[in-house]
C-alpha cells in the first residue's frame, strides 16, 4: 500500500477502535501500520518479527491482543491455510477474497466482487445482518494444472 492509503486506513482503524472505546496507542499504531504495510497477510509472530525491526520495545502479548481487537471488531480475520498458524488478512471494505491453488498452496488475492447482492439476499432469507465476507476458490494454478 501506498502511504496514503495506509493513513487513510489507519485513520479508519482508529476511528473503529474509537467507537468501540479502544485507544490507538503508540505500539497499536506500530502494529497497525506494519500490518498494513505487509499487506495483511502474516502469522502474529511473522508480525511481532516486521514490528521488532521498527520498534523492539513492542512486546509478543501486545501483538497478539492487538490483532485479536482487530479480530473482534471485524477489521481483520484470522484464516487458516493449512499451515497450523492463523494468517491475519485485512477486511478491506468488510470483504476479502482469495484463489487457493490445491497444487502448490500458492494464493492469489483478487479484487472484482459481485458478491454484495448475494449477501442481501442472504440477509433477507434468513433476517441476518451481513457484515462482511471471505470468499476462497480452490483449484489449480497455471504451474499446476
Amino acid at each position: 500500500m501506498d502511504e496514503q492509503t495506509v493513513n487513510a486506513r489507519l485513520d479508519d482503524i482508529q476511528s473503529a477502535l474509537q467507537q468501540k472505546g479502544h485507544r490507538l496507542t503508540r505500539s497499536r499504531q506500530k502494529i497497525v501500520e506494519t500490518l498494513l504495510n505487509c499487506g495483511g497477510h502474516i502469522t502474529a509472530d511473522g508480525l511481532l518479527e516486521l514490528v521488532h525491526e521498527i520498534d523492539p520495545t513492542v512486546g509478543r502479548m501486545t501483538v497478539y491482543r492487538t490483532l485479536e481487537l482487530l479480530s473482534e471488531l471485524g477489521l481483520i480475520r484470522p484464516i487458516y491455510q493449512g499451515t497450523g498458524a492463523a494468517h491475519y488478512i485485512l477486511l478491506d471494505g468488510g470483504h476479502h477474497h482469495h484463489l487457493i491453488c490445491s497444487g502448490c498452496d500458492a494464493v492469489f488475492e483478487f479484487e472484482e466482487c459481485g458478491l454484495q447482492e448475494v449477501g442481501q439476499l442472504l440477509a433477507e432469507r434468513f433476517n441476518f445482518a451481513v457484515e462482511g465476507h471471505l470468499v476462497e476458490f480452490y483449484g489449480r494454478c497455471p504451474n499446476c494444472q
